[in-house]
């Protein structure tokens, strides 16, 4: 068939390795350090990395938050968090720590996608037209082109921002996701080495994920397998699923051999809610998703779109089939979803990446300018304003900004860091240097549609995790609430009973307030969280709930906590005095009846 595409070899000008590097590096990063756990996912998966790296076997078998079971995922990423906590606890907090790996896994993935790439631009049905004359660009310098718009294209995605910083198994989730794309890539010239990387990423992803998510990638694969001849390969059940089933079982049967009964019970909760996760009522899941899955994946859906009819008569070709097969299987998990969640939307970013930069070189020259014209107003005006909020927090002007931020930051307090500031002038000054360089050179490669994209988003993220940083920490910790309530703990409670608390207050509050909680107890301490009025803890003929503290979160105007500590009723002897009151009239009834005279 004759190539869609039509280029020169000017047009395949690789960026340089040391500039996609530090930009990978730097996105990665920012925003990993210097916090404290936020709010939600973060601090939960937090809480379940801090408890096993001081727990003991049980603990890293059975992943848990200070003893309730978290059966939602695989142990994989909560076992590199903890592994971290313990390898720096001398040198780094624990909070810092657990996030070590979600910036190498992060990068891991990124290596991955560019790769992936890479050997599908290489191949022979992608190639540009040949010139009668020559003057097309070599395979090996049009692929590597391709794998550094897929890159770019994956740092430009929007939702990847705050959830690539996150210490939770989505990054480990993250990571398999991209290495499985990888394996299948490279099954096509190298079968075993590609299908043992698919089985290592296969059985990795169920120990960092859950049963319904890998028998999906695994019927994509199986559907791969009988669409595209090219990808046909005995190894894949050869070797490739040995292997997967191999590190599959490695946890199970571990955790069942240390402990067996604590075991069962874990996995067939961890199975049940894997399958009670995906068998919802799809109208409010899917309405979200219409709503904020193109946000979240924006800019690669409408390339990978692009790239879906630009290619039509090669759609059975591996640069399209590959990345549709793992798209493919989880577009269909987020539309069975049960609750309204974007986890697995960031599973989607890889395979997006991949296919959209096969669409850069089918883009028309008008698409290309209106791309970037739309990066470079959008970036530019944010990160204007990102910088007028900071000086409104630093000196009160713009008086109407400064309001805002007292308003929806009460109490804070804001102070200048020369580290942050100097980082967020080094990103805003590369920043206009890459728009003037876009502006004055006009230059023709493929990426340069995709690179003020890339380059906004990073410097988006840099200036909120340096500028930014304090006022949104203060925003989204538990720490000042977990001080406070520990503060009002009596001295000698024996645990505390949560009620209504989520898994990110109960991670925060154990670990900044040093709190001891019990769920299967009946404990001294109450701790509720209260959207609403519920009244007092019912009380007993023994004892009563006595409320000794009451507060929230300044940044958060619905949660409200209430703790409440027992205080047994005093118990009078009054069983003790009555018996004596009726055995001394019993007594002086028989002294008078004694002392009567005889009727007789």
């Amino acid at each position: 068939m004759r190539s869609v595409v039509r280029l020169t070899a000017s047009a395949t000008s690789a960026l340089p390795r040391w500039l996609l590097l530090t930009i990978c590096i730097v996105y990665a990063s920012f925003g990993l350090f210097g916090r404290d756990p936020w709010k939600n996912e973060d601090a939960a998966g937090f809480g379940v990395m801090w408890t096993m790296a001081n727990g003991n076997a049980h603990d890293w078998l059975l992943p848990n938050l200070v003893g309730k079971y978290i059966t939602s995922d695989g142990p994989l990423g909560y076992w590199l968090g903890a592994s971290a906590i313990r390898m720096l606890a001398p040198w780094v907090d624990p909070s810092n720590a657990s996030r070590v790996f979600t910036g190498l896994l992060f990068c891991v993935a990124c290596a991955f996608v560019w790769y992936s790439a890479y050997l599908l631009g290489r191949r022979a049905e992608v190639q540009p037209f040949k010139y009668a004359f020559g003057g097309e660009p070599e395979p090996r310098d049009y692929g590597r082109t391709l794998a550094d718009g897929a890159l770019l294209i994956l740092l430009a995605c929007f939702g990847l921002a705050e959830r690539g910083h996150e210490a939770t198994p989505l990054l480990a989730q993250f990571a398999c996701i991209s290495m499985l794309a990888y394996g299948l890539v490279r099954m096509m010239d190298r079968p075993l080495q590609g299908a043992l990387l698919w089985g290592l990423a296969l059985g990795l992803m169920m120990l960092a994920s859950a049963p319904v998510l890998v028998g999906a990638l695994l019927a994509g694969t199986l559907a791969l397998q009988l669409f595209v001849r090219e990808m046909r390969s005995r190894w894949l059940l050869l070797a490739g699923l040995p292997v997967a089933l191999a590190v599959a079982l490695v946890w199970p049967l571990a955790a069942l051999a240390a402990f067996p009964d604590d075991a069962v019970w874990f996995l067939n909760q961890w199975m049940h809610d894997s399958v009670d996760a995906f068998s919802g009522p799809p109208g409010s899941v899917l309405r979200y998703a219409l709503k904020n899955l193109p946000l979240f994946t924006w800019p690669a859906w409408p390339l990978a779109i692009w790239a879906w009819f630009s290619w039509a008569g090669l759609r059975r070709a591996p640069h399209i089939a590959v990345p549709l097969s793992v798209i493919a299987p989880l577009l269909l998990l987020i539309a069975l979803q049960s609750h309204q969640a974007n986890r697995l939307y960031m599973l989607l970013l890889p395979p997006l990446a991949v296919l959209a930069t096969f669409a850069l070189p089918t883009l028309k020259r008008g698409t290309i300018n209106a791309i970037d014209w739309f990066a470079l107003l959008s970036f530019t005006i944010l990160g204007s304003f990102v910088w007028l909020v900071w000086l409104a927090g630093m000196t009160g002007f713009p008086q109407p900004l400064a309001r805002n931020l007292a308003r929806l930051a009460p109490g804070f307090t804001p102070e200048f860091k020369i580290l942050s500031f100097v980082c967020a002038v080094a990103v805003t000054v590369c920043w206009f240097f890459l728009v003037r360089w876009r502006l004055a050179r006009h230059p023709k490669v493929l990426w340069r549609s995709v690179v003020l994209s890339s380059a906004g988003t990073t410097l988006m993220w840099v200036l909120l995790m340096t500028l930014w940083l304090p006022v949104v920490n203060y925003s989204r910790t538990y720490k000042d609430v977990a001080e406070q309530v520990a503060s009002h703990l009596p001295a000698d409670y024996t645990c505390i009973s949560p009620v209504r608390l989520g898994n990110a207050q109960i991670a925060t509050f154990a670990y900044f307030g040093k709190m001891h909680f019990a769920f299967n107890e009946d404990c001294d301490v109450i701790l509720r969280q209260d959207t609403q009025d519920f009244g007092e803890p019912s009380s007993m003929s023994d004892f009563v709930w006595k409320l000794v503290w009451e507060g929230r979160r300044v940044a958060d105007r619905d949660e409200r906590f209430r703790l409440y500590v027992r205080i047994d009723r005093p118990q009078p002897p009054l069983k003790r005095r009555a018996w004596r009151a009726k055995h001394n009239q019993a007594a002086a009834r028989q002294q008078s009846a004694g002392n009567l005279p005889s009727t007789s």
